[in-house]
């Protein structure tokens, strides 16, 4: 009886454990560094059309300061309306990023979920993801995310919010499970 009792008190710490183990891993997720010690990444694809501006526009762009920029030709003559603001990006930086995309392209139309790209990054203009990985936003959508008195964390959930992924989507003309779908 004593050693069915062990190991049944063995077994019952080993789920606990599992069970708190797994939770943690499923919930870890790395903590943002510092801006002094990982700087945004803020990648933009703009018309050819400003090709001679690009020295003014780089500047314009890293304003906000702890950015590195990177400006790049889009092939066609306007660029994708979609932008990616990464989980570590603060507020000011990632609203300074839209506000600029929407002067020098033709607006935001879509929002690429967080899951497919580093967490320090912001892409602009950028056609780097599939239709799937990203999701449709409203002119009032953008303009919420513009509003200044949101916290880094509120403009975060917001923007979880808005680039939400369909569980099924559209393809070959039936509805099948979405190959994009990330973790919540």
């Amino acid at each position: 009886m004593k050693h069915f009792l062990l190991k049944t008190i063995g077994l019952v710490v080993g789920v606990v454990w599992l069970v708190i183990e797994s939770d943690e891993l499923v919930n870890a997720m790395p903590k943002c560094q510092p801006l002094d010690k990982r700087p945004v990444k803020l990648e933009v694809w703009l018309s050819k059309k400003y090709q001679g501006d690009f020295r003014y526009l780089r500047k314009e762009f890293g304003a906000m300061g702890d950015t590195k920029v990177a400006l790049w030709l889009y092939p066609a003559e306007n660029p994708s309306g979609s932008v990616a603001i990464g989980r570590c990006v603060p507020a000011f930086i990632a609203r300074h990023a839209l506000q600029r995309a929407m002067a020098h392209t033709k607006g935001v139309k879509s929002l690429v979920h967080q899951s497919f790209f580093s967490p320090h990054w912001i892409g602009v203009g950028t056609s780097l993801f599939s239709e799937l990985s990203q999701k449709k936003v409203t002119t009032e959508q953008v303009d919420s995310l513009l509003d200044d008195t949101l916290t880094t964390r509120e403009f975060q959930e917001l923007y979880r919010e808005y680039t939400e992924q369909e569980e099924v989507v559209m393809g070959f003309g039936i509805e099948i499970p979405n190959p994009k779908l990330m973790g919540k």
